[in-house]
């Protein structure tokens, strides 16, 4: 709508001065007269620019409005079970029972499948791209109910569970980071709120972020922009680590946590997961087989179902699909 204002605006000085001028040299029109009138057309035109600001203003509003109120009218569908589980009682044993799963009536995602997570262990999922494995954590997370079967944790069906309960157990990291338009310290303590200085930074010490924080212009207190546009992706991600760590869940999903971190931080956030991993059930979804190896098992999926399942060693020994995935990303094929 401004450019629609901004050429009323032009077209009307034009006028004014053409039709002026030409007054003024016909002698109907006396030389300060035009004058004046020019500066009347000014004062009168230009507060136009301003509405044409304002509507636009109204218009980008009014679309956000929109697509807030869509939201907030989308049916909920998943209901929140009735039984508590304090965080604090869960042990993080998780089994996937016969769980079948489809997208919009379209073909099974997961089909059949059982997988067992035992409690305070970590389990890798690995597999090609849609392969299922992000599908589980969404399951896991009640963002989907399955379409047959059932998800557990500590032998209670997830529907049977109060949905902010679970959500409270239940740490994620995901390769799709977003950051809140605030401070560091505002996006690490988010779903946390309580913590102290002192936890945040012991958090961002875990997650390889202190140091880089500390070198910020205001270290915890900078601001990061919206969704964090003022830090690199690597930056963000540790961020988003930092804020799973403070949370301290009984379980903990890592979905490609460190895809956007180079090799050097993520060795280094490897080791510091490796140590928040040992009191918790940690789950780890990567396709860098070189981040799973230390697992207690690593699960294979192919078009939704375990192929193959054991250790590192285990799988390598098999010399099926885990080993030749090893042998493609270590460069073995190539040396050959």
């Amino acid at each position: 709508f401004s450019p629609l204002i901004r050429m009323v605006i032009v077209v009307g000085f034009v006028l004014t001065m053409v039709l002026g001028g030409k007054a003024v040299f016909a002698g109907t029109l006396a030389v300060g007269a035009y004058s004046v009138m020019v500066f009347l057309t000014q004062r009168l035109l230009w507060p136009l620019t301003r509405l044409g600001q304002t509507v636009d203003l109204y218009q980008r509003a009014m679309a956000s409005t929109n697509r807030a109120l869509d939201l907030l009218d989308t049916p909920i569908r998943l209901r929140s079970g009735d039984r508590a589980m304090p965080r604090d009682q869960v042990q993080g044993e998780i089994r996937f029972e016969g769980v079948t799963f489809a997208y919009g009536g379209r073909s099974p995602v997961i089909e059949g499948l059982d997988l067992v997570v035992p409690a305070r262990q970590t389990i890798a999922i690995v597999g090609a791209t849609g392969s299922g494995k992000t599908t589980l954590v969404k399951l896991l997370l009640r963002f989907y109910e399955p379409s047959a079967g059932r998800v557990t944790l500590d032998g209670v069906d997830l529907r049977e569970i109060r949905l902010p309960d679970l959500r409270r157990a239940i740490g994620l990291v995901s390769q799709d980071v977003f950051l809140l338009d605030g401070t560091v310290r505002e996006n690490v303590v988010y779903g946390t709120f309580e913590a102290t200085d002192e936890q945040v930074r012991a958090a961002g010490r875990v997650a390889e972020a202190d140091v880089f924080v500390r070198e910020l212009p205001q270290g915890y207190d900078t601001l990061v922009g919206e969704r964090g546009q003022k830090l690199s992706g690597g930056q963000r991600q540790r961020i988003s680590i930092a804020r799973a760590v403070l949370k301290d869940p009984p379980v903990l999903v890592l979905d490609e946590a460190t895809s956007s971190v180079d090799n050097e931080t993520e060795a280094a956030i490897q080791r510091s997961l490796a140590r928040v991993a040992h009191s918790r059930t940690t789950i780890v979804i990567a396709h860098r087989l070189s981040t799973i190896r230390h697992a207690d098992r690593i699960y294979l999926m192919e078009r939704g179902r375990i192929v193959e399942a054991g250790t590192h060693d285990e799988l390598l020994a098999s010399g099926q699909g885990y080993a030749a995935l090893w042998r493609v990303q270590t460069g073995e094929v190539g040396a050959r």
